[in-house]
């Protein structure tokens, strides 16, 4: 009753919010950035939001904290420190300048303008569209195996109103309805968070008692012989954290703030929010070890999917379990939303009008985000549906191929003059074959392995193929670069 009565309220809010968002959209720009008026609290949780979901709190803190124990939650830490801080003090002030010199609103039109090539846009919009799919699929299925164990409901149906609540808020306001949504999901997925991993640990004599049961209990359900090694570990946490930095949903939220004198600030309100979120998903994890001799098992295999789904709705009391579903699905919301937004603006921004028909008007512009925010929803659907691979796995695929081919060409364009639209195009290819080959090469349980070597190898081939090529032109680097 607590969970249906909350929920209802909070699918009120969105659809109210989706209206307001609506009325406050009438250009393309406003749509999708925001008109680049958001302030730094705001863009931090929209950040924060967005990079943590579903695919956290039910794939990555049930696998990962079954397998490692307490080791996982050195994957919070690391995005905590690399995935947010790091990030926003690196890479923001830089992407908020660059991208208003080049006047862009897109990775694939600063990939275009940056390196002075036309096609580079169009291949950078179908990656977007293509490998953002399993990465929403994999958001959606969390979701889904959270609502079918919580409220007795059929996995297809979950899906179902998952999909209505993402898009009427979403294709209805834009950006500025995920702005808003993202502050209200950040301050319900902070006091959620907290809330879940005192009351799991009090079932345990607090926190310092449960951190040494976990350690005795451990080495008993996860054997010497079987507990992964420090290089995947290693390989987790660097894909997770680093590979942020190339992933255009996150890479948004830099263009989209309000003035790069906020960056410092947004930067401190990303930590502290990731650390809470980060720390506490992976620690939630770990303590399955507590309630659990074993992993739930589905024809014959370990469901690490349904783990911590099942874990909260047995052991957390009702009132505490429709916050911590608000928790969940607060954070798989927003970063819903910032996938679908970035992967529509592909083909309405960045393949049509950039491409098919320049010159259509702002009102059709509007309209064929919305249209297209709709059909990337469905697509994702039908990929989580059909149950392709569990959550890890899926994101896996999606962040290497995502980040493996636009990390090396990002970086070194804010950062590096001599890099050439070769060099770019070169850097992209690798990332893709490097991370799709060996995904499908090693195993699913290396797959972060594949990923983080996706992103890592194309920053060896970027320069050296930018030496060997034509120097960029020098008008358009003093454009680029001005009052950087």
């Amino acid at each position: 009753m607590w969970s249906i009565s909350l929920l209802t309220i909070f699918l009120a809010l969105m659809v109210v919010i989706g209206i307001w968002g609506m009325r406050k959209t009438s250009t393309l720009g406003d749509f999708f950035l925001g008109g680049r008026t958001i302030g730094p609290w705001v863009s931090a949780l929209a950040y924060g939001t967005s990079y943590f979901s579903a695919v956290l709190f039910i794939g990555f803190a049930g696998k990962l904290g079954w397998v490692y124990g307490l080791d996982a939650v050195w994957i919070g830490v690391g995005n905590a420190l690399f995935g947010s801080l790091l990030a926003w003090l690196v890479l923001g002030r830089r992407t908020r300048i660059m991208t208003q010199n080049l006047d862009v609103m897109t990775m694939p039109e600063f990939l275009m303008e940056r390196f002075d090539g036309k096609y580079i846009k169009m291949f950078a919009a179908v990656i977007i569209f293509i490998f953002l799919i399993p990465y929403s699929a994999s958001v959606f299925k969390g979701l889904g195996h959270l609502f079918e164990v919580n409220f007795n409901i059929s996995y297809d149906l979950a899906l179902i109103i998952m999909i209505g609540i993402t898009g009427i808020y979403l294709v209805l306001g834009g950006y500025f309805a995920i702005t808003l949504t993202d502050f209200i999901q950040g301050i319900i997925m902070v006091v959620g968070a907290l809330t879940m991993v005192l009351i799991l640990s009090s079932k345990n004599g607090g926190i310092v008692q449960s951190i040494s049961l976990v350690a005795e209990k451990y080495p008993l359900h996860v054997p010497a012989g079987k507990q992964p090694g420090w290089i995947l570990l290693s390989a987790f946490i660097f894909m997770t954290s680093f590979g942020t930095w190339g992933l255009p949903q996150m890479v948004q939220k830099f263009y989209a703030i309000k003035s790069q004198d906020l960056i410092k600030k947004a930067a401190i309100v990303t930590f502290c929010f990731a650390t809470i979120i980060g720390v506490c998903a992976y620690f939630t994890g770990s303590l399955s070890h507590l309630f659990y001799d074993a992993v739930p098992v589905v024809g014959n295999k370990p469901a690490f999917d349904l783990l911590i789904p099942d874990l909260l709705t047995k052991h957390l009391p009702e009132p505490l379990m429709a916050v911590i579903l608000l928790l969940i699905l607060s954070a798989s919301m927003s970063t819903l939303s910032s996938l679908v937004l970035v992967s529509s603006s592909a083909i309405a921004i960045d393949l049509y009008k950039g491409h098919v028909n320049p010159q259509i008007s702002k009102e059709n512009s509007v309209a064929m985000m919305r249209f297209l925010s709709a059909l990337f929803i469905i697509l994702s659907y039908f990929t989580a549906r059909y149950e392709f691979g569990i959550i890890i796995t899926l994101m896996s695929l999606s962040w290497g191929a995502v980040a493996g081919a636009f990390m090396a060409p990002y970086l070194y364009g804010l950062f590096w003059k001599r890099t050439t639209l070769a060099g770019a195009y070169a850097g992209m290819i690798t990332g893709l074959v490097v991370s799709i080959g060996l995904f499908f090469y090693l195993s699913a349980e290396k797959s972060a392995v594949a990923s983080s070597l996706g992103m890592i190898i194309p920053f060896f081939i970027v320069p050296l193929v930018s030496v060997l090529t034509k120097k960029p032109d020098g008008a358009l680097i003093q454009k680029a670069f001005e009052k950087i």
